[in-house]
């Protein structure tokens, strides 16, 4: 459903793979996370803007919300009345989620089904090199591509005999730091802590609970610097929600996707925590200083009418 994206992204990831990564996909998914969240920036600044114009005009949306609370079709008017005044679009801070959800979607596609997307293999071709594969460990059938990837890089001597659908350059390097980026990770207490395989999993643990840490920590952090544009105790109490269940379902989810997802996750909460420091410096304190500065402004010509109304009363 999403190949528009998962096809050219998968293009993406092998252009980088080969030639900016040194033929490491960790190295190219680490690469392309950081182009991703690049690109969105402008976005984010957009988002930051927008929700920032919806708290200085909260006040005014309670006011219509009380006044016309009987009248639904007056209050969509006002509203929206009050949205063009002020140039705010009330959606504008779901922007970036909205296009960030297709991409992590499609890049679970692109790094669960390799093959497909960034080598180009089709799916009847996938299909009759995975039943060349024994039944075992090496054969899971919901993660086909990484399977042929891992069976044929174990046993390179069987490429002969599928040498007309697979080549030994496109097995691609998943080995990243002593992980398999192809593996999922596992709780299960025997895989773990079992003789060779046990240490495999144990090193991939380290997967979901970074993606958990990284996740928390880039939520609480961005989450102190986000304008309050509704109740304060209603939203405090959302955010500390969030805050708690973001890590948990990043972690839950990291334990059935293979490991790249989860690097992916690690590397764009340590690029979102970078981000946001930009934005404190180069963003948000310059919309601040703007702010004052308008106001004093404000205050200036509030305080000269005063001062001529005062006048004209005098004589």
């Amino acid at each position: 459903m999403l190949d528009f994206i998962a096809i050219p992204m998968g293009y993406v990831l092998k252009f980088i793979y080969d030639m900016l990564a040194f033929k490491n996909y960790g190295i190219a998914i680490i690469l392309l996370t950081v182009m991703v969240k690049t690109l969105l920036l402008p976005l984010y600044i957009k988002q930051y803007h927008s929700t920032s114009k919806l708290s200085e005009i909260q006040p005014q949306m309670q006011e219509i919300q009380k006044r016309y609370k009987n009248d639904k079709e007056k209050l969509n008017e006002e509203m929206m009345k009050l949205y063009q005044e002020n140039k705010v679009n009330p959606a504008g801070g779901c922007l970036p989620l909205l296009i960030q959800m297709p991409i992590l979607f499609s890049l679970y596609y692109v790094i669960s089904q390799p093959l497909r997307y960034m080598v180009g293999k089709s799916p009847e071709t996938i299909l009759h090199l995975f039943e060349k594969i024994p039944i075992g460990p090496d054969r899971i059938s919901n993660i086909r591509d990484l399977s042929i990837i891992t069976y044929f890089g174990k046993h390179t001597e069987e490429l002969a005999s599928v040498s007309q659908m697979l080549k030994k350059e496109e097995l691609l390097n998943m080995n990243f730091l002593g992980i398999n980026l192809g593996a999922i990770p596992t709780w299960n207490y025997q895989k773990l802590f079992g003789d060779v395989v046990g240490a495999q999993n144990l090193i991939l643990l380290l997967i979901p609970i970074l993606s958990a840490i990284t996740t928390y920590i880039s939520v609480k952090y961005s989450m102190q610097q986000t304008p309050q544009t509704s109740d304060n105790q209603m939203q405090a109490s959302m955010q500390k929600s969030m805050m708690w269940v973001s890590p948990v379902m990043t972690a839950f989810i990291s334990f059935s996707v293979p490991a790249g997802l989860g690097l992916y996750w690690i590397v764009g909460n340590i690029y979102q925590i970078a981000q946001q420091m930009f934005m404190n410096r180069f963003v948000i304190k310059k919309n601040v200083k703007v702010e004052v500065e308008n106001k004093k402004v404000k205050e200036r010509k509030n305080s000269g009418g005063q001062s001529i109304r005062t006048h004209q009363r005098a004589k």
